[in-house]
């Protein structure tokens, strides 16, 4: 099965060097070879014996690279030898080169360099696959499952699953010497699934997980370093109604958090498929800012007596997201408190009822078709 990305390489590339994060089994290497195949010179540090002498000698790189200046270089999984980055860098300046240099974890390159190449190079992010690039699109299996490439094609994606998260705790975080003792960290994983998308409570993870506040305030910097979820900030501007300051923290994936919590069915009628839902949406708007290279805020608004709209993009554009398949003007609670800070200019409900209308200056759309509107440019 084919996915057609709506990350554009050479578009990037037309433009400045650049780095591309993303998780692990997000699709970088194969995507960097479809969109740049023998337009560039392709260096993959997982290979053993390249990886070797680079690490033994950095500056051979540049004996590895055509003559001719302006060379499109790709570096896969470049923060396993942080080091060539010095190079890198001189090579820029030197040969004129653009480099695109992938990764799935920004802690190691941060540890490695201090300035990741001073501005020579920009940064982009691979998500997931979202839903306008898959053809066929099935929001329950989604739900479940999530959108990881090799997850979305196989036939038995729960083992796939279970098999992606027992790598990454071995390969990213223990092989990495991130942490000293899995069993803790594992303890630590469930509890932040479950808690997936809401605010954060260090104390009460803690308790969960058992283990410190601040062990569990370091886990979750490490999540965020190796791309395995992100905080989503609060939008404090209100004035008519105090806001909370605490942020969210979402997995980067729907499939990934269930195989943490050990979720086995995800029911329609359960709050579980809500929160999953309202992840849906809210990775398919922060993949769709950063490919397009939308320089907006995503966040969120709750104030101290809780009203709360799920996510706001800049200071423009509000989006509550509801799985009902009927909504009803409770539904809008959130959205006209919002409103009357007289900030946001449109308001969205997102939901899973069929009937598109406009009521009290809010758009409702069905899930499909704000989507469908997103992805063809007609919301930010």
């Amino acid at each position: 099965m084919r996915f057609q990305r709506r990350l554009n390489l050479l578009k990037l590339l037309e433009k400045k060097s650049f780095f591309l994060f993303g998780p692990r089994s997000t699709g970088k290497s194969y995507l960097l070879r479809e969109q740049l195949g023998s337009r560039a010179k392709i260096l993959d540090l997982l290979r053993a014996e390249l990886f070797l002498r680079l690490s033994q000698n950095p500056t051979d790189l540049e004996t590895l690279l055509p003559e001719n200046t302006g060379t499109i270089v790709v570096i896969d999984e470049v923060q396993k030898i942080p080091l060539l980055l010095d190079e890198v860098h001189r090579l820029i300046e030197a040969r004129g080169h653009r480099f695109l240099l992938t990764g799935s974890s920004a802690r190691k390159l941060r540890r490695g360099s201090t300035n990741l190449l001073a501005g020579r190079a920009w940064t982009a992010e691979l998500f997931p696959l979202v839903s306008a690039e898959i053809g066929d699109f099935q929001l329950e299996r989604y739900l479940r499952y999530g959108g990881l490439p090799q997850v979305c094609q196989s036939e038995d994606p729960a083992e796939e699953l279970d098999a992606y998260v027992q790598t990454y705790l071995k390969e990213e975080i223990l092989a990495e010497g991130l942490i000293r003792k899995i069993p803790p960290f594992s303890r630590f994983l469930k509890a932040a699934a479950l808690s997936n998308g809401q605010q954060l409570n260090f104390t009460q993870i803690g308790s969960d997980a058992q283990v410190a506040p601040s062990t569990v305030r370091e886990y979750y910097a490490i999540l965020e370093d190796t791309l395995v979820g992100f905080l989503l900030e609060p939008w404090t501007a209100s004035k008519k109604r105090k806001a909370v300051r605490t942020a969210k923290f979402y997995f980067f994936d729907p499939g990934v958090t269930h195989a943490i919590a050990g979720t086995k069915s995800v029911d329609r009628n359960s709050n579980l498929y809500g929160a999953s839902f309202e992840q849906f949406i809210g990775m398919e708007l922060r993949a769709y800012i950063s490919y397009e290279r939308k320089k907006e805020p995503l966040t969120f608004w709750r104030s101290l007596r809780g009203d709360e709209v799920d996510f706001l993009i800049g200071d423009h554009t509000a989006i509550e997201v509801k799985s009902t398949a009927k909504v009803a003007s409770q539904h809008l609670k959130g959205l006209k408190a919002l409103a009357e800070e007289g900030v946001f200019k449109t308001f969205y409900l997102v939901s899973q009822d069929r009937v598109a209308a406009k009521k009290e200056g809010v758009h409702s759309l069905p899930w499909d078709g704000f989507l469908q509107k997103l992805w063809s440019g007609a919301i930010v």
